[in-house]
């Protein structure tokens, strides 16, 4: 995927997975892996976007194009003017999209035993915002149309998926917490505590951080990441070098990847009090902070224009005091003892679940050894019905039957009184070598 669908990624807001590797000069050349979308039609949508690139004219549109003519729709309609060959390919996709689709469909329903032999797949396809369900051949200006309009609504609403996600993260942490406390002794709990309680405080010891955007943390970068003196420091010269792939504007990776020294002052691998998920969220934090100052458009991306006035502002020089996640809990106690409650039904559903699957386990063990006992005693049955025939053609001299009841003849051997009586009946033999008469 080249540069173009990255930006226009971008644009629908896909910076999901966070990379956050340190920006490293010498391998300034290497190309970032493309980061799944967190989509359920991710692979569809990025083969859709790696088609257009490959014809000519579209790829025109698409580089004047600017953001409201790919929210508005306005671009779709390039879709007419595209080649054949471009088409027939998108066509192909869009058909193996619903079979996809279907078979998801299919899944959902055989897993609440739905009964689905007169099932209407156009009508269930209709759940399905990306594409146009009513027409499920071919790729048309009213497809790229949904599907740029569903990427962007999905997209803008996943930052606060990922915090919610974060919420639900941290209050299951403190409830296996308060659980494992519970579960030990008082003078073992007592102790427990105490460790957890050093190992709280050990994790908030750490140097100040720098707010993000500010002057100072942009200083920073510039002295210990890009080696140069932090009394030169340039603001256009500090954007061109961390815009990475040069299409003049600061991505949000290319923007988390600025934070990186300071989430070290943080957070520490190696340590057990340090988690790694909450320095994400942290980044996470910290991306949304600059966003919201920066990013006067709200495209989601960095201009320079947009940088340099940044710099201008007194926030950038004076800014307030950043507060880590320590400080700023991301749930009240209400909120856990519901999140625990809700934890005691699903608990309490599973327990129902395992008890309907036991007891329909042990039914289908019951019915097993009944089945093992009729095909025993069916068995016995066909022995005790063929000896008894064969008892039956013993009195009546009949031969005895094979293994599918046909006669079995036996040769018939004789005793040795009717041998020696078959012998002497047997005609006598002339003599032999007598005298010839003359």
């Amino acid at each position: 995927v080249t540069g173009w669908i990255s930006g226009w990624l971008l644009l629908l807001s896909i910076s999901v997975e966070v990379w956050s590797v340190p920006i490293d000069r010498n391998a300034a050349q290497q190309v970032p892996k493309e980061e799944d979308t967190g989509l359920y039609y991710d692979r569809y949508l990025r083969e859709v976007i790696e088609v257009l690139e490959t014809d000519p004219h579209f790829r025109e549109k698409l580089q004047t194009a600017n953001t409201e003519d790919i929210k508005n729709g306005r671009l779709s309609k390039e879709l007419d003017l595209v080649s054949h060959h471009v088409r027939t390919r998108l066509d192909e996709l869009k058909r193996q999209e619903v079979s996809r689709l279907r078979m998801l469909l299919k899944a959902k329903l055989d897993s609440t035993n739905t009964q689905s032999l007169q099932m209407d797949h156009a009508s269930l396809l209709k759940q399905f915002e990306h594409l146009d369900p009513h027409n499920q051949n071919t790729f048309e200006a009213k497809d790229l149309e949904l599907l740029i309009s569903t990427a962007t609504k999905d997209l803008e609403n996943y930052d606060a998926e990922r915090h919610e996600e974060f919420k639900r993260y941290e209050m299951l942490k403190e409830h296996e917490r308060r659980e494992y406390l519970k579960s030990l002794d008082q003078e073992k709990r007592e102790k427990e505590e105490k460790r957890m309680q050093e190992l709280k405080e050990k994790h908030r010891q750490h140097p100040k951080v720098n707010a993000p955007g500010s002057v100072d943390q942009l200083r920073e970068v510039w002295e210990e990441t890009d080696g140069l003196d932090p009394q030169e420091f340039n603001p256009k010269t500090f954007f061109k070098l961390h815009d990475t792939n040069e299409d003049g504007v600061l991505d949000e990776q290319e923007l988390e990847a600025l934070f990186t020294k300071e989430l070290e002052k943080v957070y520490d691998p190696k340590n057990e009090e340090d988690d790694m998920m909450e320095m994400e969220e942290e980044r996470l934090r910290m991306r949304e902070h600059v966003m919201k100052n920066v990013d006067t458009n709200k495209d989601r991306l960095v201009s320079l224009e947009e940088f340099l006035k940044s710099t201008e502002k007194k926030e950038f020089s004076n800014p307030k005091e950043w507060e880590t996640l320590e400080n700023k809990p991301v749930y009240t106690e209400e909120e856990l003892l519901r999140f625990e409650a809700e934890l005691r039904d699903k608990e309490e559903e599973l327990k129902r679940r395992a008890e309907t699957l036991h007891q329909e386990q042990e039914l289908l063990r019951e019915r097993g050894k009944a089945l093992e006992a009729q095909r025993r005693e069916y068995q016995q049955a066909v022995l005790e019905m063929s000896q008894r025939q064969k008892e039956q053609q013993a009195v009546d001299g009949q031969p005895p039957a094979g293994p599918n009841g046909e006669p079995q003849f036996q040769p018939q051997t004789q005793k040795p009184e009717d041998k020696a009586e078959a012998q002497n009946n047997l005609p006598a033999e002339p003599p032999q070598n007598l005298p010839l008469h003359t």
